[in-house]
Order: structure tokens, then C-alpha cells, then sequence
């Protein structure tokens, strides 16, 4: 995965989904909150309706029909590339029919690939192919799958894959996260692991941080409670993610050093420890010189 310098790990990604509105502007105000709260990635999707659901599908539900509205155009893609750069945030795209792929490669800093397209060989040769890094989610998945999936990458090319564990329901009940699948994966795989969430739960993200090293944490992000998606509750808002991540680096600032001896906050208390001669406060040593204020 690219590195960047404005983030600490895990690298956080911004997922927009369809909550972009098709607004050039809204795309914009995304990924320039997405820079300001913390995230060190920001993700779109880039797919048409007629090439995502079968004509089965399309020719009973409206509302599938319907999601064409959701379509990001391809002509966004290098303007957002462009701003991505300007605001030192990583860009990346899901793409979801072949062509795609090539559409992406010349702007996108790695590919990620949904839970629901795991199985397309296809999709999964073309994006090992391109050189660049990929993003696996695994929502649905079994082992199998999974293990066919990574062969298939890895005989592409890919030499920087990171699988992310995934429960794929919106929103998905935190205590069906299974976050110790994490481990699995990353014994059996030997990439680097993360979590896709879908709980809009602190608690499950610390878990999936501080005890199973997650490296990665996408999660889906609206901006004011008006993008399509937000209504079906999987999606955090910008004030929940920055308080998130700075509570976070504030857990990983507490590791310290390791080494056991005073810091700074304690020293003006040392002497006031009990004396090993007489076992009262503070030290005999300051007694007599110390004053009251």
C-alpha cells in the first residue's frame, strides 16, 4: 500500500459510495473533509447500471434502473485524481466492469475491489495486471474463495495486495464482526490484513486496531446526512470519523518508549514520597527547606 506522511497507520480510507450526488463540487467537498478529519485515502466507484445488474433484473425493478442516477462520471475521475493530490490524500476507485480498469490505472494510487466482484476472475486479472496496489474486500467469502481469489491476483502480478475483512450487511450487527478472522486470514495469506466496516462502531474499529493490527479501516462516509446511501445506517459522518481517529493516535501515543523510569508529569512528585528512614511524606532530604505557598 502507498505510503503517505500526513497519516499514522492504519491508513483510514474514505469510501463516498453513492453519496457523491453526481456534483463535481460534492466530490470536492468529500475529499477535502476526508484530508481534514484524518483519512489518508479517499475511494469512489466508478460503474454503470446496465453492466452491473443482468437485464433480468433491470427489466423488473425500477429501483435498480433507477441507480443509474448513482453513476460517477468518468470524466470526474482525473479532476479528482488532481484534487486528491492537491489535498496529499491517496485516491482510489472500485472499478466495477472491465474497461474501467484501464479508465483508472492512470489516476488511481491502488485499485480496490468490492466484496460482491471477488468472484470475477476477469475483473481480478485486470486489476493484478496494472502494476498498481490492490484492495481486496472478503464480505461473503469463504476460504476458498478467498485463497482462489489472492492465486488469481498474485498470477496477475500483483505483489501488494491487502485483504480486508468484510461483513457485508447494511449495517452489519457488531457482533457478527467476527474480527478474529482477521488472524485467520492473515496466517493463511501473508498480506496485509484490514477491516471494511459496515457497524458505524468505534468499539469494533478500536478491536480490529488494537488487537487484531488491522492496517487498513475503509469505512463509508457521508457529509450531512443527504447522501443516497446514509438512510440504510452503514454510513459514519465527518465529526464521528475525526473524533474516532484522534482518539486513536492518541491511544497509540500512549505506548511510550518502553522504558520504565519517570517522565516529565511525575518529577515534581518524586520527592514527595515517603521516606524509607521514617515512612512519612515527603523525603527528609526537602523537610526543612520546603514552604508553604
Amino acid at each position: 500500500m502507498p505510503s503517505n506522511a500526513n497519516f499514522w497507520p492504519p491508513l483510514f480510507i474514505a469510501e463516498v459510495s453513492s453519496n457523491h450526488s453526481c456534483d463535481l463540487k460534492r466530490c470536492y467537498e468529500f475529499i477535502d473533509t476526508a484530508a481534514r478529519i484524518g483519512c489518508g485515502a479517499i475511494k469512489f466507484q466508478l460503474f454503470k447500471i446496465k453492466e452491473l445488474f443482468a437485464s433480468e433484473i433491470l427489466n423488473q425493478s425500477a429501483e435498480h434502473r433507477n441507480r443509474e442516477q448513482w453513476e460517477l462520471p468518468e470524466s470526474f475521475i482525473p479532476l479528482l485524481a488532481d484534487r486528491c493530490r492537491k489535498k496529499e490524500i491517496l485516491f482510489s476507485c472500485t472499478p466495477f466492469y472491465l474497461d474501467a480498469v484501464a479508465i483508472l490505472a492512470p489516476h488511481v494510487d491502488f485499485f480496490k475491489i468490492a466484496s460482491y466482484e471477488l468472484l470475477w476472475t476477469d475483473l481480478l486479472e485486470k486489476c493484478g495486471s496494472s502494476g498498481k496496489p490492490i484492495v481486496l474486500s472478503t464480505g461473503m467469502a469463504d476460504m476458498d474463495e478467498i485463497s482462489t481469489a489472492v492465486e488469481t491476483l498474485s498470477n496477475a502480478g500483483c505483489d501488494d495486495l491487502t485483504l480486508l475483512h468484510c461483513v457485508s450487511g447494511y449495517p452489519a450487527p457488531a457482533t457478527q464482526a467476527n474480527l478474529a478472522a482477521m488472524q485467520t486470514m492473515r496466517e493463511n495469506f501473508n498480506c496485509k490484513i484490514g477491516w471494511s466496516d459496515h457497524t458505524v462502531s468505534e468499539a469494533v474499529i478500536q478491536r480490529a486496531i488494537h488487537k487484531y493490527d488491522a492496517q487498513v479501516i475503509e469505512l463509508h462516509l457521508d457529509l450531512d446526512e443527504a447522501g443516497e446511501e446514509y438512510k440504510f445506517g452503514h454510513c459514519w459522518l465527518p465529526d464521528q470519523v475525526e473524533r474516532m481517529i484522534n482518539d486513536i493516535h492518541e491511544g497509540f501515543a500512549a505506548d511510550g518508549n518502553g522504558i520504565k523510569s519517570p517522565v516529565d508529569a511525575e518529577l515534581p512528585d518524586r520527592e514527595w514520597r515517603a521516606d524509607p528512614a521514617d515512612g512519612l511524606r515527603p523525603l527528609k532530604s526537602i523537610r526543612k527547606t520546603w514552604k508553604a505557598e
